[in-house]
Formats: structure tokens, sequence, C-alpha cells
């Protein structure tokens, strides 16, 4: 009894340190099928025990939400779902009754409330108990209807999802490939609990009704399916679904598994559903589990094979990736003989040594992992040498995760995957330098620092020798050189690289500091955390980068070759300096509120996407609506405006 107590505790800890990783930090320690091996090794030990350990995930749904974003308490929780990987148990579980299949997306759970044929309110499912509130990113959500027919209450829930196809898009889109998202779930969930709506709209995020918590007043005739139409004649997308009984259910479930590969939503299992509501409602629910759903999993299609070697692959952050590479096999109808590690700790919980017999599978059907080591002969040959530069590597642990680094501040892989970033399309925007054309010149030794970029036209000669160069390509590449040197600052700021300073952070620190660059290189944290979307990191990284004398060298050299176009914010008169406007409803006299929005911004003014007691002026047409957003104007005393009178201010 002892030993299984303890192996409960190591469980509980191993567990709860992978769900915080996944769900708070948007990162993985280990694979989808370690992790549920291992809840199901502990659940088998409670049942066994009878005890259950404070903080067991069997117990507790989900973890604290960290953010800046406001929480609310959900009316009733928001449980997980027990689950299966048998066709035969969920045969089992439906029984007599009908059911309705649908895919199990994997995304973001989102609980909306509509009052008055509005929606008034979005939440998170946090954990389960309480939620983030992202009304007004929900509002430019791709697909949610602002207002419908119904006019009581609706309480519906679903998942945020960002579909395959803009997932690519948006990576294709990032030429740093270190800046590239790991998933989509990974991007909706950053996309939709973002402090700035604009971002969640750029991100095309997809929403998908998956239940109907609450309709006051609709007869339903106890069908969860009628209840689906109701949703879909509402004008809500819902998720896939299908009607089923224990018979049917085995070949509906293989029709749902063929569509795997050709689905743009990211799922990853199925969901089974009493089509009787009163019937799954009598069944009530357990301390985690509702008693009318049950999740099913993918059988993983697991194959044998032997690992040939591991690929370290170095990147410009100094973080050196480990990449499995094994005899090739079939999963899911593909040839795979490649699987990412992520990282050290992931390599010794595998033992994973060269020549190992490994079992692999294909997490959700899509990304190849390594399920299982079966020869377990450890770990070794972690290269004391970076596989690029021969600089010194170092092992380093950070939020209990291992993993290798090169601290060669001038290895070549971090000056190409830095260049990359510099003359990328949203940075200086170089046509013609490509990472591949960029290691071949920081090979040769034409570029050092970033000032090199603007004198590649003493190596003329060499250069037009190259492979993949001619007069042309080099003519090409110099006027492109030329064009690149008149820039802005933001364009500037996002192109040195600062870990976590995107473009729209260097374009918000541009505007606070007026373009005053050598303001803004010597800020303190104080000064750059008063910044919208800079928080204690991002300013802890800024200053850290302009504390190196080298670094702020190069800065110098580059300015000497760059002419900084003037912004509009900076040579027109800031009329609404040190103002914070909110924007709701139509816009009569601009194209868009984002359009109405530049123009305050251009002016020195903020626009933020919730009214507070800093908010100086909400713009809104109809002054005398009881939306959300005027409520709270007038509890908080904040000034209502219309944009004929704002254009009067302007």
């Amino acid at each position: 009894m002892e030993d299984r107590i303890q192996r409960m505790k190591e469980l509980v800890s191993i567990l709860r340190q992978a769900g915080k990783a996944y769900y708070q930090e948007s990162r993985e320690i280990m694979s989808n099928f370690e992790y549920d091996k291992l809840y199901d090794e502990l659940s088998s030990l409670e049942q066994e025990t009878g005890i259950i350990m404070s903080g067991s995930p069997t117990q507790k749904v989900g973890y604290e939400v960290l953010s800046e974003l406001p929480k609310e308490t959900h009316d009733s929780p928001m449980l997980s779902l027990d689950k299966t990987k048998s066709v035969e148990d969920l045969q089992a579980w439906l029984g007599t009754q009908k059911g309705l299949l649908s895919w199990k997306m994997d995304g973001l759970t989102i609980v909306l409330t509509y009052e008055g044929g509005s929606l008034q309110k979005a939440v998170t499912r946090g954990n389960g108990e309480i939620g983030e509130v992202i009304t007004a990113n929900a509002k430019v959500f791709s697909n949610i209807p602002l207002s419908i027919s119904y006019e009581g209450q609706l309480v519906l829930r679903g998942e945020a999802v960002i579909t395959y196809s803009d997932f690519r898009r948006i990576n294709e889109e990032i030429e740093d490939v270190d800046a590239k998202y790991k998933n989509p779930r990974n991007l909706c969930s950053g996309s939709v609990r973002q402090l700035n709506s604009q971002i969640t709209a750029e991100r095309n995020v997809h929403f998908e009704a998956f239940a109907l918590v609450r309709a006051e007043g609709v007869d339903f005739d106890n069908s969860r399916r009628r209840q689906f139409e109701w949703l879909r004649e509402q004008g809500f997308e819902v998720v896939a679904f299908t009607e089923v009984t224990a018979e049917s259910l085995p070949e509906a479930v293989k029709e749902f598994a063929d569509a795997v590969e050709g689905n743009d939503i990211p799922s990853d299992g199925l969901v089974l559903t009493y089509d009787d509501i009163a019937y799954g409602e009598s069944l009530g629910r357990t301390a985690k589990f509702p008693r009318n759903s049950i999740a099913f999993k993918w059988q993983d299609e697991i194959r044998e094979t032997r690992l040939d070697y591991i690929e370290w692959s170095a990147s410009r952050t100094g973080l050196i990736n480990p990449v499995a590479v094994f005899d090739p096999v079939e999963l899911e109808g593909t040839t795979v003989s490649r699987a990412s590690v992520h990282n050290l700790s992931i390599m010794e919980g595998l033992e994973l040594g060269v020549g190992d017999t490994i079992t692999v599978y294909k997490a959700n059907m899509i990304i190849p992992q390594i399920a299982d080591n079966l020869t377990r002969s450890g770990v070794k040959d972690i290269p004391g040498e970076c596989p690029v530069c021969g600089g010194e590597t170092q092992i380093k642990q950070i939020n209990d995760v291992k993993s290798l680094y090169c601290i060669n501040p001038d290895c070549q892989a971090k000056k190409i995957k830095s260049f990359t970033l510099f003359v990328s399309r949203d940075a200086l925007n170089i046509d013609g330098l490509s990472e591949a054309t960029l290691e071949k010149f920081i090979g040769a030794g034409f570029i050092h620092e970033y000032a090199d970029i603007f004198h590649l036209d003493q190596y003329r000669d060499t250069i037009v020798e190259m492979d993949g160069f001619g007069q042309k390509s080099y003519d090409n590449l110099m006027a492109s050189i030329q064009t690149a040197s008149n820039t802005t600052l933001p364009r500037l700021v996002y192109g040195l690289g600062i870990a976590g300073i995107g473009l729209a952070n260097a374009k918000m620190l541009c505007r606070e500091f007026k373009f005053d660059f050598e303001k803004m290189r010597h800020a303190q944290a104080e000064e750059l955390v008063a910044v919208d979307g800079i928080g204690g990191v991002l300013a802890q990284a800024w200053m850290d980068y302009f504390s190196s004398e080298k670094n702020n060298q190069s800065v110098d050299h580059l300015l000497k070759e760059l002419t900084i176009e003037l912004e509009q914010a900076e040579t027109g008169e800031a009329v609404f300096e040190g103002m914070t406007f909110v924007i709701t409803g139509s816009v009569e006299h601009f194209a868009n509120r984002k359009e109405l929005q530049e123009v305050i911004e251009s002016k020195g003014g903020k626009a933020t996407g919730s009214v507070t007691a800093k908010t100086t002026y909400l713009i809104n047409n109809d002054a005398a609506s009881n939306s959300s957003k005027n409520k709270k104007a007038k509890e908080l005393g904040v000034p209502i405006i219309s944009e004929e009178e704002f254009l009067r201010m302007l």
C-alpha cells in the first residue's frame, strides 16, 4: 500500500506540472499519449486504494487562470468529460438510447450569453469554476452573430478554434522559424485571451457551438438534436454531428476517422451525447464528469521502429532542439521518419538512446510523436559543441524543463535567424535575402552586423559568381537594400529581434515614447510597463538588450545607414494626447472602427476595447442604447459622444 500511495503522489506531481504547462503556459512537457497513460495509471490506483490525493487531476478540473483579463464565476460548473478509447464501451454506454456523435474540438471553450437578441457576455472555461471575460474579443470572432432573432436569455457553449488552413497561413507569414506557432490550439488560446481585440480579429478565430445551456421559453421536444437545429436557425455554426444508435456507432466512428485528415477544424477525438435531454440530466454527475456525455479518444495507430540518431537543430535564441530520426514507418496512411522530442526533459523521461526500439504514433492522427521507448538504453551523447558554430553548449533548466543551449553569442545560427527576422516583410523588408542566402553571406564573412547589409556592394564580384546569383539578381538585391534604407521606427524596433517585442508592441512603444528612439533605448522598467501590452518580462528583455554595449554599438552603426521616416503621430498635432477612447456600435463617417482607431492613434490618443475609469470618451452613435458599454460609461461618468462630436474635436 505504501508503495502505491508514493506512486500516486509522484503521478499527481508529474501530471499537475504537465497540466500547468499546457493550460497556463501554452507549452508541452510531455506527449498526449504519455499524459493519458499516466492519468489512467493514477485513476486505477485511486480506485484500487480508495485514496485520492489533494490536487489530483482526476478531481480538479483545469487550472487557475493567470492573466489581466477580468474573471467571472460560471453559473454552473463546466466539467470535463469521462473518456474511452473503445467503441464497445461507447455502445455499452449508449445502450438503447439515441445519441449524437460529434467532433471533440481542440481549441478554447467559450460560454456566450445573449439578452434581448444581443451578445452581452463571453467567458472562457478557465478552471471550470471561474473563467475570463473576453466579450470584446468574441465580438470580433469570424462567425459569431452579434444579434439574433430570439429575444430571451440564451446561454450556450462552444469552442473557439483556429482552422488548420488559417494556422498555416499565419505561420507562413512569420519568417522567423523560432517565432512560428507550435499548433492551432496554442495560437487560438493566445488569440482569444488577447488584451487587444484587434489582434484577435486578425487571427480569424472561428466559433462552433456544441451545447445549449439555457433558452427561456423554447420547447425543444426534449431533443439535443432539435437544440442544435434551433441554434443553427439563430445563425450559429454548430459542431458537425450525426445521430447514432448502439448498432450504427461503429460505422459512424469509422466515418469520422476517415474524415480526420481532411477536417479543417482541429479535433482530438469525438463526443457522444444522449439525444434525450431529460434522460441525460436525470443521470446527474460525478465530482468531475457529467453523465450525459462521454468523450472518445482515437485508438492510436502505433508502429514499432528503430531510433537511428538524434538530430540537433540550433535556433537564433540559442535553443538546440532534439529531433528523433528513425527507420521509416507507415502511420495513418503516410510515411513517417522524424518526430520532435521537444527538450531534454522528455528525452530523459523516455531514456532515449540511439539504437533503441521505440513506438511512434500520430497525435490526433496528425503530428508524429514517440509513444514509448521499449529498450531504454538511456540518454547519451548530448553534444558538448553546437552543431553549427562548434561553440560550447550548456544545459539550462527553466520552469522545470531542461533544454540544451549554445552559449556562443557569435553563433552563426543565431546570426542567421536574427538576420532573417531583420530582413523579413514586417521589418526592413529586403527582397532577395532569404535565409539560405544569408547563410552564404554570413559564412563568407560578408555580414557580421546589421549595418554590413548596406555595404554588400563591396563584394559585388564574389556575389555575382555565387550559385543562384548573377548580375540581375545582384542588381535586384542592391535595389531592394536601397529601398529598405528608408524605413519607419516600428519596423526597425521589431527587426532588432528583442525577445517578445512583436510589431504591435513595437508600434505601441514608438507611439508612447513619441518616436524618440534615444529615450526608448534608455527607458527604465517603470516607463516601459506603463505602455499597453508591455509587462515586466518584456520590459526586462528590452532593458537587457540595451544594457549590452555590443548591441548598442551595432544599433548605432545601423542608424547611420538608415533614413527613418517621420510618423503621422509625430508630425501631426497630437490633439488627443493623454486621452483614451472606446468605440462601440456602427460607424458612419469611417470605413470601419479600425479606421477610426487609427485616426485616434495618429493624433496621440489610445483606443481600447473596454470602458474603465481611465476612459476619456466612449464613441457611440446611439447614446441612448442599453449596451453594456453605455451602461458602464454612465456608471463611471464617462462622456458618451457621437462621431459628429468626435469630428468636431478632431
